[in-house]
């Protein structure tokens, strides 16, 4: 069987369910339903969000278990956020993000990430 398709492939417009077939006495529904939230997500967002669910919102564990970086989880998890239809919280600006990469790249120590963010 396969996954329902949410995307129209012509035009990437939003697909709706018209029709439900029962496979055991063939009884057929017609009408307009709608798909899930999640069912419009891709592949990989929804592979993120089990995997981001799984460790209980924990974005250490994510980190480890896609073995991403902190941004990284973060771009991921907003990009879910408002594909959902909610709002992400606000990016950090350019600074604290250049802090923060270069906090990853080891160029700079947690306490001196801290003091910067000040």
């Amino acid at each position: 069987m396969y996954k329902v398709i949410s995307q129209c492939p012509v035009c990437g417009g939003q697909l709706k369910v018209i029709k439900l077939k029962c496979d055991k006495c063939d009884t057929v529904i017609e009408n307009d339903f709608r798909l899930n939230k999640f069912d419009y997500l891709s592949e990989q967002e929804l592979f993120f969000t089990e995997t981001f669910i799984r460790c209980r919102g924990n974005i250490k564990e994510v980190e480890k278990e896609l073995k991403i970086s902190y941004p990284t989880v973060r771009s991921r998890l907003d990009e879910v956020i408002e594909k959902l239809g909610y709002k992400s919280a606000p990016a950090p600006d350019n600074k604290k993000k250049e802090i923060l990469d270069a906090l990853e790249r080891g160029e700079i120590t947690p306490e001196e990430a801290l003091e910067q963010m000040k």
